[in-house]
């Protein structure tokens, strides 16, 4: 599977992005699908992930309830609405795909990465 993140930009704190990733192939829903970051000196950290058909979600401590997965399987497309944005959420993001049928939070079980968009959040 081939990913293509987008949405990324420069945004000011309390302000609200959605990031989308684009997939190919006709295998879409049977991947676990996953929103990591990587801030600059920092390491690759989980954000969100969200199972095959979207029963199930789970979050990072530091963007529960501000920042929401979602899947359109129709449409081969994983978002994250991040609302309520802070200095601290600028990173690089990156969606990725898995197997399975448990949503993990490890990068290295996510064998597929998309690209990265920059999200910028100003003070």
């Amino acid at each position: 599977v081939q990913l293509q993140a987008s949405g990324g930009g420069l945004v000011q704190a309390g302000g609200s992005l959605r990031l989308s990733c684009a997939a190919s192939g006709r295998t879409f829903s049977s991947y676990i699908m996953g929103w990591f970051r990587q801030a600059p000196g920092k390491e690759r950290e989980f954000v969100a992930g969200i199972s095959t058909i979207g029963r199930s979600t789970v979050s990072a401590d530091s963007v529960k309830g501000r920042f929401t997965i979602s899947r359109d399987n129709a449409k081969n497309t994983v978002y994250l609405q991040m609302n309520s944005l802070k200095p601290e959420d600028t990173a690089v993001y990156y969606c990725a795909a898995s197997f399975g049928s448990v949503v993990v939070i490890r990068t290295s079980d996510y064998p597929y990465w998309g690209q990265g968009t920059e999200v910028t959040v100003s003070s």
